[in-house]
Order: structure tokens, then C-alpha cells, then sequence
């Protein structure tokens, strides 16, 4: 069981390690742009790390799943696992969102300004801490 959790955590760490840095390549991409840099690289830079955070989500997903269904019976009804679950949800709606910009990004349209992206990186935080309270601390 252990083994599973130490796993889980660790594709947890590096789904984040993505989630915190594509949108601060979305910055640099768009700050580029509009100074008439070459973003060519931040392009294929995005695409690769969107792939792996991506490998890294499901992976942590699954055994996170795969931990939920092997202590149903000690978490059934918590309070705390549902509303971590919601954030959790709402962590893959972002990054779901991320893949958008991603495609917006190959494509060559504009994407949101430097000032939202970097708000849109700080977002990030809102869901995260809430998971880590969650999990750790079991409030309710």
C-alpha cells in the first residue's frame, strides 16, 4: 500500500511541475511575440511538457484511483474526499485548459495577455492547496 501512495505522489509532483511551469511558458511566448522574437521553441517547449505532464496526470489519476477503491471502506462518506475529488476535477478542467492554449499557441493565434497568464499560473495554487489541506489534514 505504501509503495502505491509513494508512487501516486510521485506522479502527483510531476504533473504539477507542469502544471506550474506551461503557463509560464505561455508568457514568455507571448511576450516574445509581441517583441518579434523567434517562439518556435516555446512552442515545441510547451508541446513536449504538455505531453508529459499529461503521461504524468494519468498515471497519478490512476493510482489515485486505484487508492480510493482499496480504502472505500475505511473513507466511505468522507467529507474531505469529496470535496478533495471536486478539486481534483477542477485540476484537470485547467489542465484541460492548458492544452486549448496549447493548441491556440500551434496554431499561431493570440492567447491571453502576459498579465492573465501570469494570474492564470497563480490559479493553480487556489486548487493545489486545497488538495494538499485535504488529504493531509482530513478536516471534515
Amino acid at each position: 500500500m505504501l509503495w502505491l501512495k509513494c508512487f501516486h505522489l510521485l506522479f502527483v509532483i510531476a504533473w504539477l511541475a507542469g502544471v506550474f511551469y506551461l503557463p509560464r511558458i505561455f508568457v514568455h511566448y507571448v511576450e516574445g511575440r509581441a517583441a518579434g522574437e523567434d517562439v518556435r521553441r516555446l512552442v515545441t517547449m510547451a508541446g513536449r511538457l504538455h505531453g508529459f505532464m499529461t503521461v504524468m496526470a494519468v498515471l497519478a489519476l490512476s493510482l489515485g484511483t486505484l487508492l480510493w477503491k482499496l480504502f472505500a471502506d475505511a473513507y466511505l462518506g468522507a467529507g474531505w474526499l469529496r470535496v478533495k475529488l471536486l478539486f481534483v476535477a477542477a485540476l484537470i478542467g485547467y489542465q484541460f485548459y492548458c492544452h486549448t492554449l496549447l493548441t491556440r499557441m500551434r496554431r499561431g493565434d493570440d492567447l491571453p495577455g502576459a498579465i492573465a497568464l501570469r494570474f492564470l499560473n497563480e490559479f493553480a495554487l487556489l486548487i493545489v492547496v486545497p488538495i494538499l489541506i485535504l488529504a493531509v489534514v482530513k478536516p471534515f
